[in-house]
């Protein structure tokens, strides 16, 4: 039988990039996948690729208002869930001293704060034994230059997924983090360098993880996929970082 059979499942920013290969693992496991994001052609061309059940909502998740009306919208459906994959978020990397209020409030906004306040709003529809997995970055635990808001706000959900552990602990809930070191994803394309700068971004930091090779997306997947089975029903409030070996060797 597989893993996900009969399961409902969330993945927030599951029309792209790790999201969308979670969220294709998820399908073919067994689960009916509810996938969000901002874009609304991104999200029916992910659905198309999912196939299945799939459910697809718009959704930003910096707004807490969007957060709320996603959850209302599930209720409404009857729709209760047995893992959620709070994956959506944004990296925008700049110098220290170019960054402004409005960098750091979009970063927060997104990764944080809308994440925060998306989990407050799913609590009450958590099946019990559901499981939550925060998608964090090791940028929180290497000083990389120009990447101190991200990697602050990454480090702020590695930390979440500790506190919220605590609290979600007596409806049966897990809260654990994966953090993948450096991904094949859309993402990179969008942190707001040059390309130039891009490219030589990208070669230095290949030459830093000791696989020689920057992660896929079906790979953080498949860690995520494990840290919402029963196979970990042991892990709570636990940090599984995927990085080649970068932290680590």
């Amino acid at each position: 039988m597989k893993r996900y059979a009969n399961k409902t499942v969330l993945v927030t920013g599951g029309n792209s990039g790790i999201g969308l290969a979670t969220a294709v693992q998820f399908a073919k496991e067994g689960a009916r996948v509810v996938i969000t994001g901002r874009d609304q052609a991104t999200l029916d061309g992910a659905v198309h690729i999912i196939g299945g059940q799939t459910i697809a909502l718009k959704n930003d998740q910096a707004s807490i208002q969007d957060g709320r009306l996603l959850a209302q919208t599930l209720a409404d459906q009857g729709i209760t869930l047995d893992a959620v994959f709070v994956n959506a978020g944004v990296a925008k990397f700049a110098p220290f001293a170019d960054i402004d209020e409005a960098l750091w409030d979009q970063t927060f906004d997104v990764n944080v704060k809308g994440a925060y306040f998306l989990i407050q709003a799913l609590a009450p529809l958590l099946n019990r034994g559901a499981a939550i997995v925060l998608n964090g970055s090791i940028n929180a635990h290497i000083g990389m230059p120009s990447s101190s808001v991200y990697a602050a706000s990454k480090a702020a959900l590695i930390s979440l997924a500790r506190t919220l552990s605590t609290e979600l602990l007596g409806q049966g809930a897990r809260v654990n983090v994966v953090s993948p070191g450096p991904v094949t994803t859309p993402l990179y394309d969008r942190l707001g360098l040059e390309p130039d700068q891009l490219g030589e971004m990208a070669a230095a930091i290949q030459g830093q993880i000791p696989l020689k090779r920057f992660g896929t997306p079906d790979e953080i997947a498949s860690a995520v996929l494990f840290l919402a089975s029963p196979e970990a029903a042991y892990i709570v409030g636990a940090e599984l970082v995927a990085d080649g070996g970068m932290i680590a060797l």
